[in-house]
């Protein structure tokens, strides 16, 4: 690391002791996540990155007034260590050391640990009190974040106004969702909901805005009576008038600083209102049951219709995955004509995949900055793509590109890894491995209850026989122009929320072989309707694929496939082949054609003794 970012640090680092000093506090804590809980944030809220310099999606730091540490999960153990200045602050693994344990275990009674109740879940607050309370040390909250107290040229908060996300688009109308909302709530004896999420937000009441990166929201707060009302807090100047019709006579519009003087007055007047624990703050929380309220925890009754797409939201994924699916294959085609020649840089491509993006002319953003990796770099499955720092395609190696679209029908994600040059036949088997467990799981078939858990395993049997794995999940929620990380289902080892009809998801296993190389093949999966078998007694539900891009075929061991995974294979690129081929150049169209042709078990005749078999 530069020794001038060394020196910024070190002063960012001593300007927050002496802040906490000042408040006489033992400890404080900078999680990545905003007031609003989420993976997206607002510049002004990149407090972590900010103080570390660490830039990835999660994590957390702890600073005391001798030490400075940062808790990462499993994604980032490798880009952490590249973007901090170890010297100064100790990364760690949030999973095998969560923070909350490491508190317990070096600070006793009397100690004063500080944290922001707004930047702090609440079930986040109640794990750090739980631990702290056995060694005695005491959860102290802020009034004001002490990393805005030192941030002097601090981002301001986001103006742009919002707009309509049509009900062409949504399938419901705001009506119809409040209504939906307001029967859960008189189920639970209620009067009322805060929506914490932005993404509950905005999919209730049909809009979308430009506060976060190539995430669509518009950052607010809202609650939802029982009676099928909404208070939405944000600056009205920054609800337009065709919008403002849209929520009308629904929906109200309150400048933010009313948000916390409403929860006292819903405290005061005693009411029962159902809080999310994981996705409000603990600062709500706070001022609800202070002021007097009764708190009901439950999920946020937004949470899993927005996960259950409707049919028009179904049809809409399918759309945007088409388009998209269109744009990645002319890219891959044009990586594959000329990476070799030289030239091509990791930047240079991810730009290029953008602009085919573009060329649909319904791009309203990517869903993520795209992690374009080379070499060793996909090893990292997070990869932070910095200008000037970016390797170039090289012959004999490999090149991820996980990247997705943000299209007013649907958010895309998806991952292809492809060889440059002559393979090994290391990376071919593990390329395999990783492809049969995508297969296994878009093949599969499961009863009503199944959840993500259940599924994760196989995506991994066929690495575990081999005796690798990945330290990622398989598979995420997506939203419908949102965001591309959606709860609460995923496929993960703990993924505990049943799969259901209508719900978006990525199948995405990997393989990593830190400083060498990382394979990663993610296509997106509607969960289907359940349906009887032939050959069973029970319905099942199922995976319909919508990600259409064609796999890689010279990374493939046939043997290694089994005839139902290569039936499955051939069938899936004969499919791209026939959709795909329409939207493309005659260029691509005869690139596909090779691309997608049909594999037959012979061959790998040349393959039957593979040394990795």
């Amino acid at each position: 690391m530069a020794q001038a970012q060394q020196d910024i640090t070190k002063k960012r680092l001593t300007a927050l002791r002496a802040a906490m000093k000042k408040q006489a506090l033992d400890a404080y804590l900078i999680p990545r996540q905003d007031e609003y809980q989420g993976e997206y944030v607002g510049a002004y809220a990149e407090r972590l990155k900010w103080l570390t310099g660490f830039a990835g999606s999660w994590g957390v730091a702890i600073v005391t007034q001798k030490k400075a540490l940062i808790f990462v999960d499993g994604r980032y153990t490798l880009q952490v260590r590249e973007q901090i200045d170890t010297k100064l602050i100790e990364p760690h693994h949030l999973m095998e050391e969560p923070p909350s344990r490491w508190l317990q275990e070096n600070f006793g009674k009397g100690a004063r640990i500080g944290f922001d109740p707004r930047v702090t879940s609440i079930a986040e607050a109640r794990r750090l009190q739980d631990a702290l309370a056995k060694s005695g040390a005491k959860l102290v909250p802020v009034a004001r974040n002490l990393v805005d107290v030192i941030w002097d040229d601090q981002p301001p908060r986001p103006s742009n106004p919002a707009f309509v996300h049509p009900e062409t688009f949504a399938g419901r109308s705001v009506a119809q969702k409040l209504d939906d909302i307001a029967k859960v709530l008189k189920s639970q004896n209620a009067s009322a909901t805060v929506l914490g999420d932005p993404a509950s937000v905005c999919w209730l009441l049909n809009l979308r805005g430009s506060d976060t990166p190539c995430t669509p929201f518009l950052l607010a707060y809202a609650i939802v009576t029982a009676k099928a009302r909404a208070t939405l807090y944000v600056a009205p100047s920054r609800i337009p008038a065709e919008l403002r019709k849209a929520l009308a006579p629904r929906v109200k519009i309150a400048r933010p600083e009313q948000f916390e003087a409403d929860l006292r007055a819903m405290g005061k007047a005693k009411q029962r209102v159902s809080l999310d624990g994981n996705l409000v703050s603990e600062q709500a929380r706070l001022l609800l049951s202070k002021a007097g309220a009764s708190i009901l925890e439950a999920q946020d009754p937004c949470v899993l219709p927005k996960a259950r797409k409707n049919e028009i939201e179904q049809q809409g994924a399918r759309d945007a995955q088409l388009r998209d699916g269109a744009a990645l294959s002319s890219f891959l085609c044009w990586v594959d004509e000329n990476a070799t020649l030289g030239g091509v840089t990791e930047l240079t491509a991810a730009e290029r995949l953008r602009a085919f993006r573009e060329t649909t002319g319904k791009l309203r953003d990517l869903s993520f900055e795209s992690i374009s990796a080379s070499g060793p770099n996909a090893a990292i499955p997070h990869y932070h793509l910095k200008p000037g720092t970016e390797r170039p395609l090289r012959a004999g190696e490999i090149y991820l590109i996980d990247s997705g679209g943000q299209y007013q029908d649907g958010t895309t994600d998806v991952t292809r890894t492809m060889m440059i040059g002559p393979s090994t036949d290391e990376i071919r088997d593990r390329f395999t491995r990783v492809l049969k467990g995508m297969i296994g799981v878009s093949l599969l078939r499961f009863p009503k209850g199944t959840t993500g858990a259940h599924i994760d395993a196989i995506a991994r049997a066929a690495l575990w026989k081999a005796g690798l794995d990945f330290d990622h999940g398989t598979g995420h929620g997506v939203g419908s122009y949102l965001s591309v990380h959606e709860g609460p289902a995923r496929i993960s080892k703990t993924g505990h929320v049943a799969l259901e009809p209508g719900m978006l998801l990525s199948n995405e296993p990997g393989y990593y072989k830190s400083g060498h190389f990382g394979i990663r093949t993610e296509n997106l999966l509607i969960v289907t309707p359940p349906a009887k078998l032939e050959s069973g007694d029970r319905e099942m539900l199922g995976f319909e694929t919508v990600t259409l891009a064609p796999i890689d075929r010279k990374l493939i061991v046939v043997p290694l496939l089994t005839r139902e995974e290569l039936d499955w294979l051939n069938a899936y690129h004969a499919r791209v082949l026939n959709e795909i081929s329409p939207l493309v150049s005659e260029a691509t169209k005869h690139w596909l054609e090779t691309a997608c042709a049909p594999l037959s078990p012979r061959d790998g005749e040349a393959e039957r003794r593979w040394p990795y078999l």
